[in-house]
């Protein structure tokens, strides 16, 4: 049976029964998926996280799918009604529903009215009747049914009960269910209706008032808006069924030939429909749907966060974070290159409504004042500004006092989206217990440029700005998704053991946050970690541990420089005789000379000296050449700005460069400079047909755009990633 399920799993995802196989088996010995992915590719073949993630997400679908299987057999069993036809349409059943279906006339129900009409004796007389009888009388049948002590007085009452129990005999039927649940998907219509429009104050479903699609052409973020909409009662959704089809269907399968009792036979076609089968259709489709649109949006909100995070780290830059507010003032934050915090202030350059002028223009000049003797003093290199409220004032007041000093720092526009959630939490008050909120907040948005990745992890994945209609979708998936593409960037990443926080270190392969803490602990007490042999010593950290997580944490000034890499100590003797071989030792990893040297090497004799597999072998040389590669640095720098751009400044046709915030399933919000993000729309994306706005664009990513439409009034402005003419106009 597993061999049936692997090899199911192999023809889905287009690889060999051996991929599949060898990773259940790796996962099951206890390995973690980035281990897998990058240190088993001999065995997987070179499948990547995402390949074994949904190998075994298959896997485990498939188990419960077997496990349910096995159980509704045994009960049908118990119940003495299980035939050899039925046993082989469930072991053949490619979803959990068809199971359900299948089960369905066996399962224990509460009282219904078919059950009450069986408790009255009735079940021969149903079962006379939809035999389609083509002689006799049914009155004189159901008189024989008669029985004043369990109420049933008359004709009528004998031959309703029958239809009860014929109604749901039907409604019970997997076939039908089935033929009804496809058809009522390839034909029906979502139709949504205004339920109570006063609670829709600022017309966000206005579109929905009457709106009917297609349930086949529905798209995930518009059943999401519905179902938003239908929750805050707002709007009245349900789904509108080709009955037509659905009776014509009915009534060819179940009356084969001519009968007396044609018409109540029909009549129990219609009720069984109506009132046992459209409901819980309706109800599985929109379920379906949801659970559809569900994936689709954790799907992209996972691809945006994964972009978040692997945006490049502006490396070696001492920064002044500024988190901008109106009358609480602007935070300030000076940290030098490991993050560190130098100094704390605020000023206040933004007028509010009710100070006088005078005050103003005083607090105007000593902020300014202050900036210029932070950006001497502490030599700073580059300036955070969170976009949060007062975003594009502070801009603007930064850019002037650079213009003034005519130097060639830079300002980048930081997504602050979560800053305000991990500055209030518990790990942000054990980092800076003595700072404020807003602080720790400045602080977080000059980290956030240093290294975007150390920063985010920091905060619940949900709260960083880049999913759409994130709080409808189901959680606990949402969770899964949203850690698994943690745990992938940051040990696709690596990361430094003597600076890495807990936050870091709890999604490094095999570590535990327990763990984490105790390597922090281990560094506090005893100083730098210099060699990863001494991991071995941290409490907590076994064998299976270590070998699990050593390979992505590094050791960049310990004493084997080997450390410094990608490569798992596990490898370090064939390394070491490779490196012999070339004359060279480990401290001359990443030279020139070493690198001119590895190009000259037959992969394949060197393979088989070394008995190492190629693929293994490659990464390993790539690790010699490139001892500290970061996959970040070979991705586009943030977008660096010294002025500042107003709404009014923009022309149609105008060109620009911007920084993509998020990526929906109808375009790109990007950033110009602007107060709010430009929507370049999926129409206006790319030349060519693309399926979704993720296949040209992703978060972090700096584009080329050109201004569409300005909506002036509304604060709104209309992208394009192609070229615009100027004929276009303005909104006023």
């Amino acid at each position: 049976m597993l061999q049936l399920l692997v090899n199911k799993i192999a023809s889905d995802l287009s690889i060999s029964s051996q991929q599949v196989s060898t990773v259940i088996d790796l996962k099951e010995e206890g390995n973690t998926i980035p281990f897998i992915a990058r240190y088993r590719k001999e065995k997987t073949g070179s499948l990547d996280e995402v390949q074994i993630h949904t190998i075994l997400e298959k896997y485990e679908y498939a188990v419960n799918l077997q496990n349910r299987k096995d159980e509704v057999i045994r009960l049908i069993e118990e119940k003495g009604k299980l035939t050899d036809e039925l046993r082989k349409n469930i072991t053949i059943a490619s979803k959990l529903q068809e199971v359900e279906d299948l089960y369905r006339p066996y399962k224990e129900k509460r009282r219904t009215r078919a059950t009450v009409a069986k408790d009255k004796g009735l079940e021969p007389f149903a079962e006379w009747l939809f035999a389609l009888p083509t002689i006799g009388s049914m009155a004189e049948e159901a008189l024989k049914y008669i029985n004043v002590e369990l109420e049933v007085n008359t004709v009528d009452d004998v031959v309703q009960g029958a239809k009860d129990i014929i109604a749901e005999w039907i409604a019970d039927d997997a076939a039908y269910r089935k033929w009804i649940r496809e058809t009522t998907f390839k034909k029906g219509t979502i139709a949504v209706a205004v339920k109570d429009s006063d609670k829709d104050e600022k017309k966000v479903y206005e579109m929905y008032y009457e709106y009917t699609e297609p349930i086949s052409k529905i798209v995930p973020h518009r059943i999401l808006a519905m179902n938003r909409g239908e929750k805050e009662e707002i709007l009245r959704v349900t789904v509108e069924t080709p009955i037509d089809d659905i009776k014509s269907l009915l009534e060819r399968n179940v009356i084969k030939k001519d009968t007396f009792v044609r018409s109540v036979i029909v009549e129990v076609l219609e009720d069984a429909y109506k009132r046992l089968i459209q409901p819980s259709i309706e109800r599985e489709i929109r379920k379906e749907l949801s659970e559809k649109a569900d994936a689709h949006a954790i799907n992209i909100f996972s691809e945006n966060l994964r972009s978040l995070l692997l945006q490049p780290p502006l490396k070696g830059k001492i920064v002044l974070g500024v988190d901008p507010a109106f009358r609480t003032g602007c935070k300030l934050a000076v940290v030098d290159e490991t993050g560190k915090v130098l100094k704390i202030d605020v000023i206040y350059p933004h007028p509010f409504r009710g100070e006088r002028e005078e005050i103003q223009q005083k607090k105007k000049e000593q902020a300014i004042s202050k900036i210029k003797d932070i950006l001497v003093n502490h030599q700073i290199e580059m300036i955070a500004i969170g976009n949060g409220t007062a975003s594009r004032e502070t801009e603007l007041f930064i850019s002037e006092i650079l213009k003034e000093l005519n130097n060639k720092l830079y300002y980048v526009i930081v997504n602050e989206a979560g800053a305000s959630v991990y500055s209030a939490s518990e790990l942000a008050r054990e980092e800076f217990p003595n700072f404020q909120v807003e602080e720790r907040s400045a602080v977080s948005i000059a980290r956030r440029l240093q290294d975007p990745l150390a920063e985010l992890v920091k905060i619940d994945p949900k709260s960083v700005g880049v999913g759409l209609y994130q709080h409808d979708v189901s959680q606990k998936s949402l969770n899964e998704s949203l850690t698994f593409v943690v745990e992938t960037s940051v040990n696709q990443v690596g990361v430094n053991v003597n600076t890495a926080s807990v936050s870091l270190l709890q999604y490094v392969s095999g570590l535990s946050k327990t763990v984490a803490k105790n390597i922090v602990n281990y560094r506090d007490e005893k100083g730098k970690i210099t060699n990863r042999k001494e991991l071995k010593t941290i409490p907590r950290l076994g064998a299976k541990t270590y070998e699990q997580c050593i390979g992505f944490l590094r050791v960049l000034e310990g004493d084997e420089p080997l450390d410094r890499t990608g490569i798992h100590p596990e490898s370090y003797g064939q390394v070491k005789k490779l490196l012999k071989q070339l004359n060279f030792s480990s401290n001359q990893i990443g030279s020139n000379e070493l690198k001119e040297k590895i190009k000259t090497l037959n992969i394949e004799e060197t393979s088989q000296q070394l008995d190492i597999g190629e693929i293994t072998l490659k990464d390993i040389l790539s690790s010699l050449m490139q001892p500290e590669r970061d996959l970040r640095d070979e991705l586009a720098a943030p977008l660096l700005r010294n002025d500042v751009l107003q709404i009014e400044d923009l022309k149609i046709g105008m060109e620009l460069e911007g920084t993509v915030r998020n990526v929906v399933d109808f375009g790109a919000f990007v950033d110009i400079g602007l107060k709010n993000d430009g929507l370049v729309h999926i129409s206006r994306l790319s030349s060519k047909f693309i399926k979704h706005p993720l296949d040209v664009v992703s978060v972090g990513q700096v584009v080329k755009v050109w201004i569409a439409e300005v909506d002036t009034k509304k604060q709104r402005v209309g992208l394009s990633m192609l070229p615009i003419e100027s004929k276009e106009i303005v909104k006023a």
